[in-house]
């Protein structure tokens, strides 16, 4: 019952910090596109998303590297599919805020 407990545990810590890393990359991304990008229809915003998208991947095996446990090796397709629509879903957000308010970066 221990073991369960604790494999519980470590799956939810994976979950919440793998969470957290797509969401921060996607604010990340529309700060920085909102800054780079002359306006919504300037497809230099898409390329900071994608590039945000992709850096995470590297991130995941360096913090794993440094001792953080998130089991990149078993990523599937749908742990990928998932970091890259949350961190879509908040670059979307943040950017569209952004480009309203006319907030310039």
């Amino acid at each position: 019952m221990a073991t369960d407990t604790a494999e519980r545990r470590a799956a939810h810590v994976r979950g919440v910090t793998v969470t957290f890393l797509a969401c921060l990359a996607g604010v990340v991304a529309a700060v920085i596109s909102g800054s780079v990008a002359s306006g919504a229809t300037d497809p230099l915003g898409v390329y900071v998303l994608a590039a945000a998208i992709v850096a995470q991947f590297p991130l995941h095996r360096a913090l794993e590297a440094a001792g953080v446990d998130l089991d990149v090796e078993e990523f599937g397709a749908k742990d990928y599919l998932y970091v890259a629509f949350m961190t879509f879903a908040l670059w979307f957000v943040c950017w569209t805020i952004l480009l309203t308010t006319g907030t310039t970066v």
